[in-house]
């Protein structure tokens, strides 16, 4: 069986999807309806953007969104056994499957980005990476500091990302090296994405779903926050909806999958961040880019 993954905010590279633009008319026509639902040029962003200019989360977001999306719908007779994505990318993966329309999934990431960037101005957070510490350690450590600090991105067995205020996060890197890991290191992001710090963009967010139309997937998708198949409309909403507050259990999430008989998983988007963590939680298993 073949899953599909989508990546997530990081993936982005000044001149992404300008061979898609440049190759297929289908294409350059969902990019031009993105440009039209964003009310500004993404597409000059993406193809002629500084790595600064990229970065920006209104711009990060729905630019990754559209190269996996676009580059999906290039690919012939695309019958994903089953997808997932990592963070931003479970709304590419729900578009892919046919739960979501291209034009409602690219509102809601616009917002998700907006509603995000204004909860980062709220709070002044960040995120750490910590590598080569058990899972459990890590969740340890987060609970005995005093402030917001949390798991937020289990990306494979020994790389955790943690979130929280940056005096929360500061103090809990400290402790992590005490504790053995290999590196405590902090990200340059806007804010503690997947934290409680991010209730108010959750709020909003949750609104926006609310009020948008979905539709049974065309195969299961394995969602962030429980690492499980869901086909279910409303279970699907509500997990997107607590996705905003709560971790990216990407190591389950691939274990599961290959519980479930995957065996091979193809990465479609920027980048190649995916396949190596699939290589690191399912050695045995196949990766392909698209």
């Amino acid at each position: 069986m073949t899953a599909y993954v989508f990546p997530g905010q990081g993936a982005q590279f000044s001149g992404m999807g300008k061979n898609l633009y440049e190759s297929s008319e289908s294409a350059r026509q969902m990019f031009e309806k993105a440009n039209e639902i964003l009310g500004f040029e993404i597409t000059k962003v993406m193809f002629e953007g500084t790595d600064e200019e990229l970065k920006q989360t209104n711009v990060t977001q729905p630019a990754i969104f559209l190269h996996s999306v676009i580059l999906a719908s290039t690919i012939e007779d695309f019958k994903p056994d089953m997808v997932a994505g990592h963070s931003l990318g479970e709304f590419s993966a729900l578009v892919t499957a046919g739960a979501l329309s291209f034009e409602d999934g690219l509102k809601l990431v616009s917002q998700r980005a907006n509603a995000m960037q204004r909860a980062c101005e709220i709070n002044p957070s960040t995120m750490a990476a910590i590598l080569n510490l058990a899972d459990n350690v890590v969740e340890d450590i987060c609970a005995g500091i005093d402030g917001v600090v949390v798991a937020a991105n289990y990306n494979c067995p020994g790389q955790l990302v943690i979130s929280g205020t940056v005096e929360a996060v500061t103090e809990a890197c400290e402790a992590m090296k005490a504790a053995g890991a290999k590196r405590a290191l902090i990200l340059p992001v806007g804010g503690a994405f997947h934290s409680p710090l991010m209730e108010p963009a959750r709020e909003e967010l949750a609104a926006a779903i609310e009020n948008t139309t979905f539709s049974t997937p065309s195969c299961p998708i394995y969602q962030n926050v429980n690492a499980q198949p869901s086909t279910d409309v409303a279970t699907i909403k509500s997990n997107l909806i607590a996705q905003l507050t709560g971790p990216v259990r990407w190591t389950q999430s691939v274990q599961s999958m290959v519980a479930d008989g995957a065996t091979k998983f193809v990465e479609c988007g920027p980048g190649k961040v995916l396949q190596g963590l699939v290589k690191k939680i399912a050695p045995e298993a196949e990766t392909a880019g698209v």
